[in-house]
């Protein structure tokens, strides 16, 4: 496969899963999450959807770099497998937080999200260190979005 194809299917995957748990998320903001109490820290609603854009960008550049590198079969697909996990975890967090609204489940799961990155940081810097580089942005955003759902949790419980 062309290595073109290859960095197209890497930067879809990640915005199609975004764009994806977007469906669940947009209709709550003016509704459901309008209502939750928020910190005084809380950005403004716009600003999340580009930042995740970029995230999800970056996330695919960085298995682009994964998928392209000529690495031994075993270390790169173990680093897939952690960086689908986390994909996955990624998704979920907004179906339980804006479509189910169990702000402590999806605490939970933004704590799964988070250790798994740490893993994919780590096992895609075996195989290329600018591709686990590029997954620091993520890791950042998501601590601060892991704090900030705890904040919710705690001033909505």
């Amino acid at each position: 496969m062309k290595d073109s194809l290859k960095l197209i299917i890497s930067i879809t995957i990640p915005v199609a899963i975004g764009a994806s748990a977007g469906a669940f998320t947009k209709p709550e903001i003016k509704t459901w999450y309008a209502q939750l109490t928020k910190p005084a820290w809380n950005p403004p609603p716009w600003l999340f959807g580009p930042v995740w854009t970029v995230l999800y960008i970056l996330m695919g550049v960085a298995l682009y770099i994964i998928w392209k590198n000529k690495t031994y079969h075993t270390p790169k697909r173990s680093a897939i497998l952690i960086w689908c996990l986390q994909l996955a975890f990624n998704f979920l967090w907004s179906l339980v937080f804006f479509h189910l609204h169990q702000i402590g489940w999806a605490l939970i799961d933004i704590g799964i999200l988070w250790i798994l990155i740490v893993l994919n940081i780590f096992s895609f810097s075996r195989i290329s260190k600018p591709a686990a580089w590029l997954l620091v942005p993520y890791i950042c955003w998501v601590s601060f979005a892991g704090l900030l759902n705890y904040a919710i949790w705690q001033l909505n419980t």
